[in-house]
């Protein structure tokens, strides 16, 4: 067969309009995330976001500098990067970058975007916790913009090769590539005791979380009721034209072998000062491709999503925690839980994590933030992981779960601890997974519970 000289790239009209707005606005160097979802034959771009601003210490005015190019900063980009793969359901991610500049620096531009696309997949990869597989495009784009002259130049990457070199790519604009993409929905109950020490809790539970993941990957996926491991096409029949066709809904299930995961760490136990439960469940959600995508292609996108919904809130949560060092101090928080909003110019819907403490308001601003564009309030949807709300024996979160944990233990930060506790079971229910008790003992653990 014939060697494909480079990938092609087709890529949404509304990300054409953004580009060229931004490129028309653009003094200095301007960067930011193409995404999209990749296949074997080609990739697709939906969605073009511009690194938002950084609010830097002091003037940064001051610094001379010998290019502009070098003052961006490829941690921030990166950072990005990975808190906006934080908001994209199964099968979207970060495909590459974009970077606009003036002409005389188009030379350097392609040097500064190697840079940064290695930096964005490291920062990317860390918070990882699947293995890639074979069938996994290693190729990131980037497009070079010239804000004089528009000119674009498409180039490829592959993040394996630190070594390698600049490959050509096809950049093609289409309209409404993603409207009829089928939606994958799955719920997932997720039930998980972690052993975990005092001096290295984090790795612990980066540890269970991840061989709860490889459990997750081990699993059968049903799609519509039918297994889905093989090369068969996800779609067929009447439902290929895409023309005709509105979005789909096709419901999966992930069927995980009992095998207890604490079993296996046993050595672990002994030395263990306590352990971190996460429960509940959790919704998930993954968009594939019309180009003939195959059915275990659509149930790797719908599996990596549990595992990444997971793990992402137990970050977030301990991010959380570390920023408020409120410590050892017995309180209920709950987890954050899933919310979803519809992404202009495409069928899709992106998600963000709101904490209970906060409302729709608070996630448009970070969409508002971190995608640069503003979603309407009552387009957020927050019923997804509600649903358990309906139960009416919930008990406070912790009731009766904590042996000896003092129930008021004074904190500083919430004089209405004990009423949150009581009204906990009003934000998430059961759905979103739940509650974390920070213990006032010699070792403080860390609990995840539902409320019953």
């Amino acid at each position: 067969g014939l060697v494909r000289m480079g990938r092609g790239y087709t890529v949404e009209e509304s990300v054409e309009r953004y580009l060229t707005n931004l490129s028309a606005a653009a003094g200095s160097c301007l960067t930011g995330l193409l995404i999209g979802q990749s296949s074997a034959q080609k990739d697709f771009v939906v969605l073009a976001v511009k690194t938002p601003h950084r609010e830097s210490e002091g003037g940064s005015e001051s610094r001379r500098v010998s290019s502009p190019l070098d003052d961006l900063d490829a941690e921030w980009v990166a950072e990005h990067a990975r808190q906006v793969s934080r908001m994209l359901p199964g099968g979207v991610s970060v495909l590459g970058l974009f970077l606009i500049t003036p002409p005389e620096l188009a030379k350097e531009a392609q040097n500064t975007l190697k840079r940064l696309i290695f930096a964005v997949e490291k920062y990317i990869s860390r918070s990882r916790l699947w293995d890639l597989s074979e069938d996994d495009v290693t190729d990131r784009v980037t497009l070079h913009i010239c804000s004089k002259t528009r000119k674009a130049v498409c180039r490829t990457y592959d993040v394996k090769d630190p070594k390698c070199s600049a490959k050509p790519a096809d950049w093609k604009y289409q309209s409404s590539i993603s409207s009829s993409w089928p939606m994958l929905t799955c719920s997932v109950k997720v039930d998980l005791q972690i052993p975990v020490t005092e001096s290295s809790s984090e790795k612990c539970i980066k540890d269970g979380l991840r061989r709860w993941a490889k459990q997750i990957e081990a699993g059968l996926c049903l799609i519509n009721g039918r297994p889905a491991s093989d090369d068969s096409e996800l779609l067929s029949g009447s439902r290929k034209n895409p023309k005709t066709s509105q979005q789909q809904t096709l419901q999966a299930q992930i069927l995980v072998s009992e095998e207890d995961p604490v079993q296996r760490c046993s050595a672990v136990v002994q030395t263990s000062n306590g352990s971190v439960c996460v429960r509940g469940t959790v919704h998930c959600r993954a968009y594939i491709h019309t180009n003939k995508p195959r059915t275990r292609h659509a149930a790797q996108a719908i599996k990596r999503d549990a595992v990444n919904t997971v793990s992402n809130r137990v970050e977030m949560l301990l991010e959380d925690l570390q920023m408020n060092e409120g410590g050892s101090a017995s309180e209920q928080q709950g987890l954050p839980r899933r919310v979803f909003a519809p992404l202009p110019g495409s069928g899709l819907k992106v998600c963000d994590y709101m904490f209970p403490d906060e409302s729709a308001t608070d996630v448009a601003d970070r969409l508002k933030e971190m995608l640069d564009w503003e979603p309407a309030e009552e387009d957020i949807d927050t019923s997804v992981e509600a649903l358990a709300c309906s139960s009416a024996s919930v008990l406070e979160a912790g009731d009766g779960r904590i042996d000896g944990a003092p129930q008021d233990a004074p904190r500083e930060s919430t004089t209405e601890a004990a009423t949150q506790q009581k009204a906990t079971h009003y934000y998430a229910g059961v759905a979103a997974a739940a509650a974390v008790a920070l213990l006032a003992t010699a070792t403080s653990l860390l609990y995840l519970n539902e409320s019953p």
